[in-house]
């Protein structure tokens, strides 16, 4: 069944009411270039496309003044829902009903014409977000200002870079003053000193009790605005609620009050910049007889499942199993943790920090609880190291494993940098 998007007989306090919502893309199978190719292809018995729902029965309500963040992965849905809301894309299934003034910032500079000046671009976007020519030559100076482009207003746009064309887009949508904003990635534009004046303009449509719907894979500026989230995944809406709750689900697919352990989930291979191995580890990676040897490593979240991902700050256990023919004499095992470019940023062993491991023939299992992930954010290598403490040395070392296994580290906090920082204010 297909209904259109409609506007009225919402409640006043609504502002977006999704019901049932659905939305389906057909993919042809293969293109067809030759009118023959095409009259074959009705005859033929056979749809030449296959149906992909982006989006499937989606359900939920924004009040006025709310500021919801959408989150999910790539081709999850989130964009789609958003044009549909935009009237860019009609759905196949439900509806869509909407109360208040409307104005996207999806694609921004969609409707730009490269041989027009800079000035002209403005109005021209202008008309398409639904401003009078009078409301137009009204803030030209100031969108002018805000996009730091007075110097260039006669030059056509074909001749300024991508990231002035996105903000002068962003600077002439503002000026619309929207009852609702659907924003998707926004934030990012620009250098470091025009995304502080999108932030800032974010912030001021927070205080003036703006409704908003905001897409973005940055969860801690999703965090920092808004109260209440929603999870798309594979076009389904998973969950909606709490912020903190939502991001949780997101980063480890678990719900914020259950506590189960699954299957540890794949790690995808990753490349990381080759670096000199130290003499000692050149030894170790020739070994081909072992009396004992590294069987696996997982990760080990906050909820007990074993998974690649995880949030800045967080707890992790790493759990290690190695296997030995014989009872080893004061077993060692050490870790190291090194980034994408190969810096070692942290190692240690139960050698370091005084820890004793059982000696005993078959299986061992032990496991290193960090209590805060002290990353803030990227993909980060682990080598872990095996040995045992022989007569006239410190350590034999019996296997080696050079950064086979990775996890990663999504920042929820407004931190930048590289290092996770467990501190607190004080006044004195």
């Amino acid at each position: 069944m297909h209904l259109s998007i409609c506007t009225g007989n919402v409640m006043p306090k609504d502002a977006i009411v999704v019901s049932n919502l659905g939305k389906n893309f057909k993919i042809p199978h293969e293109r067809k270039t030759t009118l023959f190719e095409h009259i074959a292809g009705m005859f033929d018995g056979k749809k030449g496309y296959e149906e992909f729902a982006a989006l499937k029965n989606i359900n939920f309500t924004v009040k006025k003044g709310e500021a919801i963040g959408i989150i999910g992965e790539n081709g999850s849905g989130k964009s789609t829902l958003l044009k549909i809301i935009a009237h860019i894309l009609r759905p196949s299934s439900g509806s869509v009903k909407i109360t208040g003034k409307i104005t996207s910032f999806l694609e921004l500079g969609v409707g730009f014409q490269p041989d027009l000046t800079a000035r002209e671009n403005i109005y021209l976007y202008g008309a398409v977000m639904g401003l009078s020519e009078k409301e137009i030559k009204s803030k030209l100076e100031e969108i002018l200002e805000f996009s730091g482009l007075k110097r260039f207003e006669d030059t056509k746009l074909k001749n300024l870079s991508s990231g002035m064309q996105v903000r002068l887009a962003f600077a002439t949508a503002i000026q619309t003053d929207p009852e609702i904003l659907l924003m998707d990635e926004v934030l990012a534009v620009g250098d470091m000193e025009f995304q502080q004046k999108c932030l800032d303009v974010f912030s001021q449509y927070i205080r003036e009790k703006k409704t908003i719907l905001f897409v973005s894979h940055d969860t801690s500026s999703i965090r920092r605005f808004c109260s209440k989230s929603l999870l798309l995944r594979h076009g389904e809406l998973v969950s909606f609620g709490d912020t903190n709750e939502i991001i949780d689900k997101y980063v480890y697919g678990i719900d914020a009050h259950e506590n189960k352990k699954t299957e540890e989930k794949p790690v995808e291979p990753e490349v990381i910049e080759k670096r000199k191995l130290e003499p000692w580890e050149e030894d170790l990676a020739s070994l081909t007889e072992k009396i004992a040897e590294i069987r696996g490593v997982k990760f080990i979240d906050k909820y007990g499942r074993a998974g690649d991902t995880f949030k800045s700050g967080d707890s992790l256990t790493v759990e290690i199993t190695y296997y030995s023919l014989k009872e080893l004499k004061e077993p060692l095992v050490g870790i190291a943790f090194f980034d994408d470019r190969s810096n070692h940023c942290y190692g240690t062993s139960n050698y370091t920090r005084p820890y004793t491991i059982k000696n005993k023939i078959g299986e061992v299992r032990i496991s290193l609880h960090i209590k805060q992930i002290p990353f803030l954010n990227g993909r980060y290598f682990m080598q872990v190291a095996l040995a045992e403490k022989v007569p006239g040395k410190i350590y034999d070392y019996l296997d080696f494993h050079d950064k086979t296994y990775s996890f990663k580290v999504i920042n929820t906090s407004e931190d930048i940098g590289t290092y996770y920082v467990n501190y607190e204010w004080k006044e004195n």
